[in-house]
């Protein structure tokens, strides 16, 4: 049995039942967490995804990440997404999304995930949504992190700089918001519809973002 509060709840922990027990706060969770983390390039999901996964303990799946250590290692996969990344353009939505299923897969004993960078097409939402579906869970809050282009542009250029990643020049920068305004924009309608979007506002100090997106989080009840 599980005691809150030296209460007796009277619910029996299994993987199968309970995905997810945590306090913080006061609060408890008593469902698996399942976070889309959503915005422009620039707009900071990486680094809110780290805090977010520390203070959640949530498994991380970036496909940014994944594609970019395939091209690094120069896999068949790898070439096929440099040559649509460079270019500013989406890996097609069948390839990222039969990595994210594996992926899912993998990791039959998470409390929850933070989906970072995905997805970016209303056709990989719907997907998202099937796979999770099928595992009996769901998406629970999508943080939409909301900034101007100049913002945005002037954060990638800073970060290109710093890191020297050949995507993150002022020509691709543009390519991307463009790609991103044109086809990724339409998630917010669909998220919206299901009641789950959530707009934080983007801008400030790494602490003020994530306060704003703790708020958000911390009230979520199931």
């Amino acid at each position: 049995m599980i005691y809150y509060n030296n209460i007796n709840i009277g619910i029996i922990l299994t993987k199968q039942t309970i995905f997810y027990l945590c306090s913080y706060n006061s609060k408890l969770f008593l469902f698996m967490l399942n976070i889309v983390i959503f915005g422009a390039p620039g707009s900071g999901k990486g680094t809110q995804s780290e805090k977010l996964i520390e203070k959640y303990h949530l498994t991380h799946i970036s496909t940014g990440e994944i594609l970019r250590n395939e091209i690094e290692h120069d896999t068949k996969l790898g070439q096929l997404a440099n040559k649509y990344m460079s270019e500013g353009q989406l890996v097609p939505d069948e390839v990222v999304i039969d990595i994210l299923d594996g992926l899912l897969g993998d990791n039959p004993d998470s409390v929850g995930f933070i989906f970072d960078g995905f997805p970016r097409t209303l056709k990989q939402g719907e997907a998202l949504d099937k796979m999770l579906n099928k595992r009996g869970e769901r998406i629970n809050v999508v943080l939409s992190l909301e900034a101007d282009d100049e913002e945005l542009t002037n954060r990638l250029i800073k970060r290109g700089e710093m890191s020297g990643r050949s995507d993150d020049t002022l020509e691709t920068i543009k390519a991307r918001l463009q790609v991103y305004y044109g086809q990724t924009a339409q998630l917010k309608e669909y998220y919206a519809n299901q009641g789950n979007l959530a707009l934080i506002n983007g801008i400030g100090t790494v602490d003020d973002i994530f306060g704003r997106i703790e708020n958000t989080v911390d009230k979520l009840k199931y």
